[in-house]
């Protein structure tokens, strides 16, 4: 019988295409390969044998994406000729496809980047609108047999994450199992009945018929598994346990065949049917943690919103659609929305990686993750906050460090390692027992492969990160991945930004040195500061009289700096004694915002911070366990010997912090082999969080979204830091002691195999049970040491 070298589908004799000696089942499936042949895209085939496929008659299907209206209701962003979609493709199932899918724009230049998550069979692509369409786009999907699902009324529901055709081939298995079963009574208990005898042959030949479901169905995903581990050199487990299943049917055949008994078909069939199972308890569990992470990784982020002319802070997760919400300089736009404002110039850079501010109109759509650049301004919700969008857009690859994965190694090398050593030691011991009994010695053979399983080995470290990332969560410390908790289990060495991290934004005492400030004044004053996220500028502009809320003619804010307008007839600059032109004479060294209005300077506002409660014991638990210590600050050295007060001995202050300051600080720490842990407000530290081995972004009531951060941590946990820091070197000892329990399993299981103890049938019982303990026993410790810590 013939199969289709793209597909796998049947191919009748009589309609068979051969091409570059290859047979096909249809021209689709021809055009394919030769689409991706001419594209330099053959070694999609080298990733699993037939994995498309069949292209369908869909030149008409998609008619109805041409209209505009339609088309943009699938788009998550679309600004200019750039567009984003999320695509639903029930046809991922393997490497191959990911390859595939992530390689779109070799097949079309218009797509410059796809990225895929495997476990939701989602597909999210940037395109050029103006080289491609999207209805272009899903046809281009479809001709290459991945195409999409499309609902509207449905395209937000969650698709199912458990593999149907899994379900088939264990139900197959447990048939062929169960009833080879029943059908060997006889052979199990020696029944020498004259009736049994004379239909013996019958029965085990009908077993041979039961058992050829379960060995050429059931168990194909390990011989393609083991098929393509050979071919790439990779080794995994997978190779002992198709070699198992093959050994044992063939043996069992050899044994009815010549009558020498009954062979092992009912081993064979329960070994797949626990193997599959084993399997299934591996997926459900790891659906329900991705999806648990997914839905509850709330970001602390907050957004104004206006209310009577009011503005109250909310969570990004309380947006209504319709709720206006002002959005100030530097800020992130959680929702999509409409502009109110006359004008806005959004920095989309989050998304797209180009920095240059495009700019928008009153009336106009802004897609969420863009940044506003410039004064404050205010838009209207059209949707609620969809928080999968903002995970995908923290973990976007722009943002992403350079991190080592030392544990993912360490695993990949030991499965890499084990699979060779097992073989091995399974050929020993087959040989060894050969001189004294050929059935023990096969017996011996497929214990060892099956139960010496390095399963266990390869999911301690996935199951701990992610029970781990899911209690941080919990106790508002969100992490971007997990590849953050082992870098916070190495970190020796912890830098604070002084304002906005060390201090709080609560009872701040204020008060106004200078000449004084006319109504019109404060009110210019007032409408500068209002569109700046800076802390100083967000608690100043809190202290000032109400007034009426009117748009500065200009506005610009330079970090590290000020901030510099111009309202009705008044030019402002407001910001450090340099930056207005001031000279600063006072004998006592203290926290200062300058004012400058028509290049006159007119006075300050002196800032005596108040420190957040717990800051001394946080320092000293900081101290008592050997980090060093560290402040920036961008103020001056007003603050010294309060901050000296409060801080351990040999801690170092350091003022008048520049962000490129505060960026090569961190710089030259990590040139003499600290790792740096950073933590900051997100606003001015943004590129030192960035460079630090780790990036901490504090959160109160402002949207301090930080893609270059690594994690947020609420400002109401602030003080737990020394828990967090404990729980992730936990976490690394957790994974140790698993390691351990899985290597000694595997020690007494292959002790207890090599010695002719141990059935194959019970060692693939076994082989899930020992699955099963490790996820449990990972769970249980980090929840020990989520308490304990």
């Amino acid at each position: 019988m013939l199969n289709c070298y793209h597909c796998g589908n049947n191919i009748v004799k009589n309609e068979v295409i051969v091409f570059n000696d290859k047979d096909f089942c249809c021209k689709g499936c021809q055009t394919v390969y030769d689409l991706f042949s001419e594209n330099g895209l053959g070694t999609y085939y080298d990733f699993e044998k037939n994995p498309g496929a069949a292209p369908k008659d869909v030149a008409s299907k998609y008619n109805y994406l041409d209209n505009a209206d339609i088309a943009d209701k699938l788009l998550d962003f679309k600004e200019g000729s750039t567009q984003i979609v999320r695509l639903y493709i029930p046809h991922i199932h393997c490497s191959s496809c990911i390859w595939i899918l992530e390689n779109l724009n070799t097949l079309n230049a218009a797509v410059t980047h796809s990225q895929v998550v495997f476990s939701q069979k989602k597909v999210s692509i940037t395109y050029n609108s103006e080289n491609i369409s999207l209805k272009n786009l899903v046809l281009l999907l479809a001709s290459i047999g991945y195409e999409p699902y499309i609902s509207l009324e449905q395209y937000d529901a969650k698709p199912k994450l458990i593999d149907r055709s899994l379900l088939y081939k264990i139900g197959v298995a447990f048939f062929g199992f169960g009833n080879i079963m029943l059908l060997s009574f006889p052979e199990y208990f020696n029944v020498e009945d004259v009736w049994m005898h004379q239909y013996r042959d019958f029965f085990r030949y009908f077993n041979i018929l039961l058992a050829l479901p379960v060995f050429l169905y059931s168990a194909t995903p390990y011989y393609k598994s083991a098929y393509h581990s050979i071919k790439t050199k990779a080794y995994n487990i997978d190779i002992p346990m198709a070699l198992g299943i093959i050994v044992m049917f063939v043996r069992s055949l050899v044994d009815i065949f010549f009558q020498d008994g009954a062979g092992f078909l009912d081993s064979m069939c329960g070994l797949v049917f626990f193997m599959l199972s084993g399997k299934l308890i591996q997926q459900t569990t790891y659906n329900f943690l991705s999806f648990e992470r997914d839905y509850k990784s709330y970001f602390p982020i907050a957004v104004t919103k206006i209310n009577q002319q009011k503005e109250v802070p909310i969570q990004v997760y309380e947006i209504e659609k319709g709720n206006q919400l002002l959005i100030r300089n530097e800020e992130l736009i959680p929702v999509d929305a409409i502009l109110l404002s006359d004008t806005a110039f959004i920095d989309y850079s989050f998304v797209t990686g180009e920095a240059v501010p495009v700019e928008k109109k009153s009336g106009d759509k802004i897609y969420a993750g863009g940044k506003q650049v410039g004064n404050a301004v205010t838009v209207e919700a059209i949707n609620t906050v969809s928080q999968s969008y903002l995970t995908q857009l923290w973990s976007n690859e722009v943002f992403q460090k350079k991190v080592s994965q030392k544990i993912q190694t360490i695993t990949d090398k030991a499965s890499h390692i084990f699979t060779p050593a097992l073989l091995t030691i399974a050929i020993v011991g087959f040989i060894a027992w050969s001189f004294t009994s050929f059935n023990d010695a096969f017996n011996i053979l497929t214990a060892v492969l099956i139960v010496a399983c390095p399963c266990a080995l390869a999911l301690t470290a996935p199951y701990t990160w992610g029970n781990v990332i899911r209690l941080m969560g919990k106790r508002k410390f969100y992490l971007k991945n997990t590849a953050v908790i082992e870098q916070l289990s190495k970190v020796d060495t912890v830098v604070f930004d002084k304002t906005g991290t060390l201090t709080s934004n609560t009872n701040q005492q204020i008060k106004y040195v200078g000449d004084p400030l006319s109504k019109d004044d404060l009110k210019a004053v007032k409408n500068i500061v209002r569109g700046s996220n800076h802390p100083l500028s967000r608690r100043l502009y809190l202290i000032l009289p109400e007034t009426s809320i009117e748009k500065p003619m200009r506005y610009q804010e330079v970090a590290g700096k000020g901030i510099q307008g111009s309202f009705k007839n008044q030019t402002l600059k407001i910001g450090s004694a340099s930056w207005v032109g001031a000279t600063d004479a006072s004998e006592i060294n203290q926290t200062k915002v300058y004012i400058s209005i028509n290049n006159k300077v007119k006075g300050f506002y002196v800032f005596e911070n108040e420190y957040r409660d717990g800051i001394k014991e946080l320092f000293d638990t900081l101290k008592n366990r050997n980090y060093n210590l560290y402040v920036l600050s961008g103020d001056n050295n007003g603050e010294q010997r309060m901050l000296e007060r409060l801080v351990p001995e040999n801690t170092r202050l350091i003022f008048n912090q520049k962000p490129d300051d505060k960026l090569n600080f961190i710089k030259n720490l990590q040139l003499t082999n600290h790792n740096v842990l950073m933590i900051g407000d997100g606003l001015n530290d943004a590129g030192a969080l960035a460079q630090s081995d780790i990036g901490i972004s504090i959160s109160e009531n402002v949207n301090v979204f930080t893609p270059a951060s690594d994690a947020i941590i609420d400002a109401s946990v602030f003080t737990k830091l020394p828990y967090f820091l404990n729980f992730a070197k936990n976490a690394m000892k957790t994974i140790k002691m698993s390691y351990c329990l899985a290597i000694t399993y595997n020690i007494v299981g292959l002790s207890f195999a090599l010695s002719n103890n141990l059935s194959p049938l019970v060692a693939a019982i076994i082989m899930p049970v020992s699955t099963a303990t490790i996820i449990s026993f990972v769970t249980i410790m980090s929840n020990y040491f989520a308490r304990k810590s």
